[in-house]
């Protein structure tokens, strides 16, 4: 006989299914379960609460049919009268349709091995450098996979553990939280590899499987614990993009899928998974956009994995050190002698500390072609086979630093064959300096530093039009001569006596110290720390000079040091050297 069943607001919803000779019934809503009393009735939660008044009749069996956490397998309680089923008033479960309401194809997600991160962070004070400021708690997402020796390992991202002191990781269904160590951080590619020593966390987790890029209109799920709540949380969304983009931890342009789910804080680092396999890691959104989420795909997490085992750390990933033209202008093609069947991308610049690169490529030289793969004039290559085309930068992306790739350029209307080798990114100004501390030097007062970008974030989110124009020119155009080369400005003056004038060559680049030109900040402390002469002499920028007594400082430098709370003269990276 069919149930009568009653609305009420007072409950939370529940999907209830119930088949009546091989006719499905299916109804959603808010119920009172007082009146399900028939015999051998299933009924199936659809979200994580309700509430049961007890049956009308003692003598009723009903099964109750649930997803398991850790198997992701449907269980079925069997037949139990309904009193014994139910203990209390409410009850907490995670639930799934039955199988025959799951549309044919569809993989119940794995969440056994999704993690939340939790990390203490503390980031350094780059005005006063010897300082750090205080710490705070961030949270992201991760899940368990198989690195590349076959071990389990919890992959998240790297701006979520990014100048972490302690990190914390808990499994989905636990309530305990777990010490974890970062054994591998790449903040290029914003990846991190975390450990966990208690065997007790490994106990019945299953790792989740790597897969494939996706194509486009693929439907992907996002898992994560993103800002709202506590509780896990998926969204599914449509691959409506697959590009070479700006990755935002470390301004490195990488491949990246665009997705159309809400990728919210917290998401950070959470498996996408397509197939019931990971297609990819979540790690920024367009925050103007509407649903613009965008994810790490496979390669670059392949990439990654490879790279710490093949190096026992990660080493990133390399470049030709090359800048390159487009040559879509047909002008611009006769000019250099090029054929109506060959295209290319003009060499305007090579930079000198890539490895050899500098003697093999010279400015002028078109690269037509890269290990046979040919090279569109709008800087572009082939990609996959559906007649997608990709930056030509890509194909290097797949290489490790070391790799050798053959050229074939056009070099003054002659084709010739050249090779090239991978080299890790070198910047003159970094764009980040994540987990070491800033490097300093003071001497005198005068607390020299090396210029990187966090310095001049220390301007405020508008540091671009904030911070010193030189210096924030520098940090985006300017490009490494020599090997090791670093901008070292003054950072402040620690007033003094002694150096009593000079407050007002504030963040001015030093150019020299008694007439030798300075390339980086060890070379200046050096250089110092052997002066035999009478003063010492800091060029700056715009031919400004400092001037201090060295017997004077010597003397009474540590008075300086003391007054200003300063622990020591140098930081500690020049203290090892």
């Amino acid at each position: 006989k069919k149930p009568s069943i009653h609305h009420s607001n007072q409950y939370s919803p529940i999907l209830i299914n119930r088949n009546i000779k091989n006719n499905s019934l299916l109804n959603t809503g808010s119920y009172r379960h007082d009146a399900l009393c028939a015999k051998k009735s299933t009924f199936a939660l659809n979200l994580t609460r309700y509430q049961c008044l007890p049956s009308k009749r003692a003598d009723s069996k009903v099964g109750i049919r649930w997803n398991s956490v850790s198997t992701g397998r449907h269980v079925t309680s069997g037949a139990l009268p309904l009193d014994q089923v139910i203990d209390s008033p409410d009850l907490i479960v995670q639930a799934a349709p039955p199988d025959q309401n799951l549309p044919e194809g569809t993989t119940i997600p794995k969440l056994g091995g999704i993690v939340k991160v939790f990390a203490t962070v503390t980031y350094p004070n780059y005005i006063l450098p010897w300082q750090m400021k205080a710490s705070t708690e961030s949270t992201g997402s991760g899940f368990v996979t198989l690195d590349k020796t076959g071990n389990p390992c919890i992959l998240t991202n790297a701006h979520v553990v990014a100048n972490q002191t302690f990190v914390t990781v808990r499994k989905f269904g636990s309530s305990t939280r777990y010490p974890a160590e970062v054994v591998g951080v790449g903040h290029d590619c914003d990846i991190a590899m975390l450990s966990v020593k208690e065997q007790e966390f490994w106990e019945g987790v299953e790792p989740l499987e790597l897969g494939t890029l996706p194509e486009l209109q693929d439907m992907v799920s996002v898992i994560g614990f993103p800002q709202g709540g506590d509780n896990i949380s998926l969204t599914q969304g449509v691959v409506s993009r697959i590009d070479v983009q700006q990755y935002v931890h470390a301004a490195t342009p990488l491949l990246s899928v665009q997705i159309d789910a809400a990728i919210n804080p917290g998401n950070s680092g959470g498996p996408v998974l397509q197939d019931g396999k990971v297609c990819g890691i979540a790690f920024q959104n367009m925050p103007k956009g509407e649903n613009l989420g965008f994810i790490i795909p496979t390669p670059i997490v392949n990439h990654f994995l490879e790279d710490v085992k093949n190096h026992k750390e990660y080493t990133g990933f390399g470049t030709i050190g090359v800048i390159c033209q487009a040559l879509e202008n047909s002008y611009m093609r006769k000019s250099l002698g090029m054929k109506p069947n060959q295209s290319g991308v003009l060499v305007c610049n090579v930079s000198p500390v890539a490895s050899n690169n500098a003697e093999v490529l010279k400015k002028g030289d078109v690269i037509l072609q890269i290990d046979g793969i040919k090279v569109a004039n709008d800087a572009t290559i082939r990609f996959r086979d559906r007649g997608e085309r990709i930056t030509f930068d890509y194909y290097a992306m797949n290489k490790f630093v070391g790799d050798k790739m053959k050229l074939q350029i056009l070099r003054e209307g002659k084709e010739m064959e050249v090779e090239v080798e991978m080299t890790d990114r070198k910047f003159l100004v970094p764009v980040q300096s994540f987990d070491v501390r800033p490097s300093y030097f003071v001497y005198g007062g005068l607390v020299f530093v090396r210029l990187v970008q966090p310095y001049l974030h220390e301007y405020g989110e508008d540091w671009y039009n904030t911070s010193p124009r030189k210096l924030c020119y520098k940090s985006i155009f300017g490009d490494m001569e020599k090997p090791n080369q670093e901008i070292v400005i003054l950072s402040h003056v620690l007033t003094d006596e002694m150096n009593f004038g000079y407050s007002s060559f504030a963040n001015y680049e030093v150019k020299e110290f008694n007439g030798v030109k300075i390339n980086n900040l060890k070379q200046l402390m050096d250089l110092v720390d052997e002066n035999k002469e009478s003063f010492a002499k800091f060029g700056l920028d715009q031919n400004h000079v400092i001037v201090l007594d060295r017997e004077v400082v010597e003397k009474h430098g540590s008075r300086i040091l003391e007054k200003h709370v300063v622990p020591s003269s140098r930081s500690i990276d020049l203290l090892k050297k």
